[in-house]
């Protein structure tokens, strides 16, 4: 990735997700550069505490007759619940689960067509090899309907994509 692209990437996350910048870090790699916890929520939440209780919620990752897919493809949470996402790949190849909302994870895949090696290092995301496990913890602060996808390039165009639907906490009850 040259400067042009990643002032460029770092335009449109600027401008997608409020004001939050994201700044690329290197010719492969795409990291913050500081704690996101230092600045306020991202539309689709924070990253999580390690301290404090987290509901776990186990997502595989599968490919195989050229369609891929998350196992479960939808989720629904309260708003507030931190969640520790278990990830595993069962597939053949490497894949990733990026936490977001459908426009940042749009553009964002855009970038990732240019750029496929793109290595991510925000708590939001895990790329994990075949057979691999990782997980994400994640506190979900705003009600709302969410993304998570495989940006590897052609891996959300083939299935590789689920929902969080994120209830508010009025209507949890």
């Amino acid at each position: 990735m040259n400067w042009t692209h990643a002032s460029a990437f770092a335009a449109i996350f600027t401008t997608a997700i409020a004001g939050h910048a994201w700044a690329a870090g290197g010719p492969h790699a795409h990291d913050h550069g500081h704690a996101m916890s230092d600045h306020a929520a991202l539309p689709f939440g924070e990253p999580g505490d390690p301290k404090k209780p987290a509901r776990p919620i186990s997502v595989v990752m599968t490919d195989g007759d050229g369609k891929m897919a998350f196992i479960p493809a939808s989720i629904e949470l309260r708003q507030g619940e931190q969640i520790k996402f278990l990830l595993r790949n069962n597939g053949a190849s490497d894949h990733e689960l990026v936490l977001g909302t459908l426009a940042t994870n749009l553009e964002h895949a855009k970038e990732m067509a240019d750029s496929p090696d793109m290595k991510h290092e925000e708590p939001n995301t895990k790329r994990l090899e075949p057979k691999k496990t990782g997980e994400i913890l994640w506190r979900f602060t705003k009600a709302g309907e969410f993304d998570f996808s495989c940006l590897i390039p052609g891996h959300r165009e083939a299935g590789m994509t689920g929902k969080i639907i994120v209830k508010p906490l009025s209507a949890a009850k």
